[in-house]
């Protein structure tokens, strides 16, 4: 799914309104009933209702929906914020089109007393995505006003006072739902938006699916039905062969259970034979726990003190586990002089690669980088904002060539050409030790089969939080493990899969 831009969803708008040969305010109607459509599934009738509107094309949408929910026999209640912004032509319409039986009523300065007490349901309709400063003034009041309020905040398409495309500073509605319409918003897959735009939906609203086609973007939000065109049929004549050979690095004593967990996840990932060199205090664990897994015993007991012949490989993945001792730095950069085709790189390596930074230049072409915000930080050093982060990642990409995995909610997977993929599965039950482990094994088992870079990334992290979102499901989100995203990958492929 292609995420636009706030002067392209304008284009979008008047694309579809000139290739339906329909008036604007049929497209408003037809966002208004989409949204409410969706409000209507989770309310009671008896439920009060307030919309706050402004005098654009938001405040044209939030009277639409004051008409409709009037209509079906909700009490709403309706105010305007006249600050001074001129009505447009779709918000007077739907002013006129609103039933007298609804009340409204003005807000003119900010002495004026407003409650919204009385309110079950509060729905922001102020300011859509074309806001280009901080809200001030008698909208900032009012916005504020909202967010003392302790009803359930909805906000149409976006909360009012965030921007879509840019950093937002000043007055932002703290939404509990968006109700976006047709497309997401930049700003929604980044973490600093959350505590504004709170559960985010998507409404489909009939624009005009080939001008979306179209469109030009560096960003896309990735959906099960992107990672089915991905994943490889297999055929009868296959055989382990056909599906590659990885190789783990990763365990040191006291970490062994992180190359369990990587182990795992490779396999059930589809790689055809699975080698985990590991120091030998992790043997028999690895060879009791990971039967299906080879062990490469390290000279050392403890660490990893040098890599083995890699030339028979055709992933790598290195780092969960691995410790920070001074041979290992060694071990680890003896590996990037050696293996030059893409690897998985992540936990202790990326780590090491920070605080050796003449070894990112080492680093083979095609790798997938996986760090956490901590370790990213570390290796770009710190950013001002979310939009200056993706900025960070998207140069690491194209400087290194490589992938660069940014975990967290709505993981972004930057490309060494610039694209920019944000996940969208998972959930906050996985922020638990050893899942990213697991997906360290799962990346490196899709890279054995010969999937490119970006498809091993963009499949892996969906695969991988659905996986989490599959357990959550049975273990609810305090109790969900590691083991437990390792234990469900089979059912994530099986779910992809499904047509």
């Amino acid at each position: 799914m292609r995420i636009l831009n706030t002067q392209q969803t304008r284009e979008l708008d008047a694309n579809t309104i000139q290739k339906e040969r329909i008036a604007s305010i049929e497209l408003m109607e037809r966002a208004s009933r989409a949204f409410v459509d969706w409000l209507s599934l989770r309310l009671e009738t008896t439920q009060k209702i307030g919309i706050v509107c402004g005098t654009g094309n938001n405040g044209g949408d939030g009277l639409a929906i004051a008409r409709m929910l009037n209509d079906w026999g909700y009490p709403v209640r309706v105010w305007v914020i006249k600050g001074g912004v001129e009505e447009s032509e779709d918000f007077k319409t739907n002013a006129a089109n609103l039933s007298v039986s609804v009340e409204k009523r003005e807000i003119k300065s900010e002495s004026e007393a407003v409650s919204f007490d009385a309110c079950d349901v509060l729905i922001d309709a102020i300011f859509g995505s074309g806001l280009s400063r901080p809200a001030a003034g008698i909208y900032a009041h009012v916005i504020n006003l909202i967010n003392q309020s302790s009803a359930l905040r909805v906000s149409v398409d976006i909360p009012s006072g965030l921007r879509a495309d840019s950093p937002s500073s000043g007055a932002i509605v703290k939404a509990d739902y968006t109700i976006s319409f047709q497309l997401p918003k930049l700003a929604f897959l980044l973490p600093g938006s959350y505590a504004f735009t709170g559960e985010w939906v998507l409404v489909d609203i009939g624009l005009n699916k080939k001008f979306i086609k179209r469109a030009v973007t560096s960003y896309f939000f990735t959906q099960q039905k992107d990672v089915r065109k991905i994943l490889k049929p297999r055929s009868k004549i296959d055989h382990k062969g056909t599906f590659g050979h990885a190789l783990l690095i990763a365990g040191s004593h006291g970490k062994m259970g992180a190359a369990i967990l990587a182990s795992r996840a490779a396999l059930r990932a589809g790689t055809g034979l699975l080698s985990v060199h590991a120091p030998s205090c992790g043997y028999e664990l690895l060879q009791t726990t990971v039967p299906e897994a080879m062990t490469i015993v390290d000279d050392d007991p403890k660490i990893f003190s040098g890599p083995p012949d890699l030339s028979q490989y055709a992933a790598v993945g290195i780092g969960p586990g691995l410790g920070q001792d001074a041979r290992t730095i060694k071990a680890v950069a003896k590996t990037l002089e050696t293996y030059r085709d893409p690897m998985v790189i992540d936990a202790d390596a990326l780590n090491i690669l920070a605080g050796n930074r003449h070894l990112l230049g080492l680093v083979p072409p095609g790798s997938i980088l996986t760090p956490h915000p901590r370790e990213f930080e570390r290796l770009t050093g710190p950013w001002a904002d979310d939009f200056e982060r993706l900025e960070m990642q998207k140069q690491l990409a194209v400087t290194l060539k490589a992938v660069v995995v940014l975990k967290g909610a709505h993981t972004s997977i930057a490309t060494a050409s610039g694209q920019v993929y944000f996940n969208s599965t998972g959930n906050p039950g996985m922020a638990t030790g050893g899942t990213g482990d697991a997906l360290t094994g799962v990346l490196t088992g899709l890279l054995a089969q010969k999937y490119t870079p970006d498809e091993a990334a963009i499949a892996g992290v969906l695969l991988h939080g659905l996986a989490g979102d599959l357990a959550l499901a049975e273990f609810g989100m305090d109790s969900l493990i590691a083991s437990d995203v390792v234990a469900y990958l089979p059912g994530a492929f099986l779910k992809v899969l499904r047509k």
